[in-house]
């Protein structure tokens, strides 16, 4: 597990969509026991989510799948096209529901269950503030499946050339193989923060903002 002491260093922007006023208070009211960390808006439904992302500025959204008028889902699509750097943290009751699965290929970085909310919340935060996405093996086996479904077409194009070192591309091929940041680390024989490092530039030069954009571009262009 990652230390709480780990997110000291920085402040870290909130914002909580959920149709829930208990949850959203509750949330809040948990979020305020962490240093740095930020509550920037609180908001029971998604049909003005762009304007209230641009308007409260956050780091990391997190985000009801069951949203009335319009869905967390449909919410994630319009938010990542916008604003791509905004990392989004789904909240669910179940975890093998599709929905989750199809929520993580509009772009979500991860999700939690609603009954982890008050053991896991600050943890799945930290980890996604450090590149990873917080998922079930069963969800993540699923989104790589989907990913590895690439037309023909696509796989006899030509890879562009990204820049990656051939470091970048070994820890690439390691994050499209599902390891985490401390298993990378033990292959490579590299410190955790020598792997998130690489990993920050990995997504800098392939110009995506989550773990999950990099697997997908990585497989469909055949980078490693």
């Amino acid at each position: 597990n990652l230390n709480i002491s780990l997110i000291t260093t920085m402040s870290l922007r909130i914002a909580i969509f959920d149709d829930n006023k208990n949850i959203r208070e509750s949330i809040t009211l948990l979020l305020k026991t962490v240093p740095d960390l930020e509550v920037v808006g609180s908001f029971s439904h998604v049909l003005d989510c762009i304007e209230d992302v641009r308007e409260c500025q956050p780091d990391i959204v997190l985000m009801d799948i069951e949203m009335p008028g319009m869905t967390g889902i449909e919410a994630v699509k319009l938010i990542k096209k916008e604003l791509p750097h905004v990392q989004i943290l789904m909240q669910t009751v179940f975890e093998d529901d599709d929905r989750v699965f199809d929520s993580i290929c509009a772009g979500a970085s991860g999700y939690i269950l609603k009954n982890h909310l008050n053991t896991r919340l600050v943890e799945s935060i930290m980890e996604l503030q450090y590149g990873g996405s917080p998922m079930s093996p069963s969800i993540a086996r699923k989104v790589l499946n989907k990913l590895q479904q690439i037309p023909q077409h696509v796989k006899q194009e030509a890879p562009p050339d990204y820049h990656l070192t051939p470091r970048e591309k070994e820890v690439l091929a390691c994050i499209v193989e599902g390891l985490s940041y401390k298993m990378i680390g033990d292959r490579l024989n590299i410190s955790y923060e020598t792997v998130r490092s690489h990993i920050k530039k990995i997504y800098e030069k392939l110009h995506v903002a989550s773990l999950t954009e990099a697997v997908a571009k990585a497989i469909n262009q055949r980078i490693v």
